[in-house]
C-alpha cells in the first residue's frame, strides 16, 4: 500500500505571484524519494474559512499525511492555526510547551546580539504560541514559531512555517523519519532515456505498451526543444527494494528503446 501525502501551500503572495511555491517543489522531491506518494498540492489565500475548508476536504480523502506550509509566524496575516482550529473544531489557547520554546528562541537571538536575556513576550511573540487546543507543538531549529503536530483519526496533519529554511529543517528532522517508517522498506526509482527523430504522437502507443508490459512502471514524455527533435523519456517506479526496482525499470527502459528504434527513431541515455 502506497503512503498517500498531501501539501497545502498557504499565502497570497503565492497566489499573486509575488513568490515561487519553491517549497511545494522541494517537499514534492523530498516525498517522493522517501518512497511516498504525493498526490495533490493545493494552494491558498491567508483566509481562515478557506484554510478550514480546505483542510476538511483533504482530510475526508484520508490521506497517511497532510502538510501545510505557510501562516505561522507573528504577523496579523499568519493565520493557520485559526484555520485549523476551525477546521476540527478546536478552541485557541496559549500552549505553555510552545511559549516556552518561542521564549528560548528568543533569548538565543538576544544572547547572539549581546543583548538582556530578560525577553519582554510581546503579543506578536505570544502569538507563535497559541494553538489549537488537543494539538502539540514541533520544534522549530531554525526560526522562533513553532510547527503543529495532530492526528485526525488515520491522518497525520503537520502544519510547517512559510520560511524555506525553517521548513526543510523541521520537515528533514521530524517529518522525514516518520515517513520512512511509515513506507516500510518502499522505495523510489526513475531512470531517463531520450528519443531522437520521432514525434511524441508516435510515441504514444510504445508508452503505452511499454507501461502494460512492466506493471507499475510509469514512463512520462517530456519534449525537450533543441535543434534536434529531443523528448525525454522519464520511467519512475515505486516498489519494495526485494522486488528489484532497479532491474524492471532497466528492463522497460530496453522494451522502450527496442520499439523506438523500429519505428524509426534513435535513443540514448545519457
Amino acid at each position: 500500500m502506497s503512503i498517500s501525502v498531501e501539501l497545502i501551500s498557504i499565502g497570497n503572495e503565492l497566489l499573486i505571484g509575488k513568490i515561487s511555491n519553491t517549497n511545494a517543489h522541494w517537499l514534492a522531491q523530498q516525498i517522493t524519494k522517501l518512497g511516498a506518494l504525493l498526490t495533490r498540492i493545493t494552494t491558498i489565500p491567508d483566509h481562515i474559512p478557506t484554510v478550514a475548508q480546505t483542510i476538511n476536504e483533504a482530510i475526508a480523502r484520508k490521506p497517511h499525511y497532510i502538510i501545510t506550509t505557510g501562516g505561522l509566524g507573528p504577523t496579523f496575516d499568519d493565520k493557520t492555526f485559526q484555520g485549523i482550529a476551525q477546521a476540527l473544531n478546536y478552541d485557541m489557547a496559549v500552549d505553555s510547551q510552545a511559549l516556552e520554546m518561542v521564549k528560548q528562541k528568543c533569548q538565543e537571538y538576544a544572547k547572539k546580539r549581546g543583548l538582556s536575556n530578560e525577553i519582554d513576550m510581546t503579543p506578536s511573540r505570544i502569538k507563535m504560541a497559541v494553538f489549537p487546543q488537543n494539538t502539540q507543538p514541533v520544534t522549530n531549529p531554525v526560526g522562533t514559531a513553532p510547527a503543529l503536530y495532530v492526528k485526525v483519526n488515520e491522518t497525520v496533519l503537520f502544519s510547517l512555517p512559510g520560511v524555506p529554511l525553517e521548513m526543510e529543517a523541521i520537515f528533514s528532522q521530524t517529518i522525514a523519519p516518520q515517513i520512512v517508517k511509515s513506507v516500510g522498506g518502499v522505495v523510489f526509482s526513475e531512470k531517463s532515456v531520450f528519443a531522437y527523430d520521432i514525434a511524441e504522437a508516435n510515441l504514444a502507443p510504445l508508452i503505452d505498451k511499454v507501461m502494460a508490459d512492466n506493471v507499475g512502471v510509469y514512463v512520462k514524455s517530456h519534449p525537450m526543444w533543441t535543434q534536434k527533435r529531443r523528448i525525454e523519456l522519464h520511467l519512475t517506479l515505486l516498489s519494495r527494494l526485494e522486488e528489484l526496482p532497479k532491474e524492471k525499470l532497466s528492463k522497460a527502459a530496453e522494451e522502450l528503446k527496442c520499439l523506438i528504434e523500429v519505428n524509426g527513431g534513435f535513443v540514448s541515455s545519457e
